[in-house]
């Protein structure tokens, strides 16, 4: 068991990190949230490397004031040669034009750990709602 607590605390730690650098838009915090080749698909798009990462990540928030993530508690998987999770996500987010936004969705992910913290292998965002914030849009 203890095992496992090390292994959810790395992660949380990680997803404390990755709010972080996503409220205060940093790109390279961000793309070093992932592994050296990870790799992140998100709205079409699929991004490798954390070079990629980082300019994807800056494309996305481009048309973004802020972003504000509130993450579900991870549902962590430990069968497989690396804990993997489905992690739910709501985001507040203020667009460019003034407009606010609510997205909600599922992130699959994978974890490695390098460099003495969990990074992410491999992370897979399932979009279900995209709309105005009293969620009277379609899911």
């Amino acid at each position: 068991m203890s095992d496992f607590i090390s292994i959810e605390s790395g992660i949380r730690q990680l997803y404390a990190r990755c709010v972080d650098v996503v409220w205060r838009q940093d790109t390279q915090g961000f793309a070093d949230c992932f592994s050296a080749d990870g790799e992140w698909k998100i709205a079409g798009h699929h991004f490798r490397g954390r070079e990629e990462i980082s300019n994807g990540f800056a494309g996305l928030l481009s048309i973004n004031q802020r972003v504000l993530m509130l993450l579900g508690n991870p549902l962590i998987d430990m069968t497989g040669r690396w804990p993997s999770a489905r992690t739910y996500v709501t985001e507040l987010i203020k667009r460019q034009d003034g407009a606010g936004v609510t997205t909600m969705g599922v992130y699959y992910e994978r974890f490695v750990q390098q460099d003495d913290r969990w990074c992410f292998q491999w992370r897979h965002f399932d979009l279900h709602y995209y709309g105005p914030t009293d969620l009277s849009g379609a899911f």
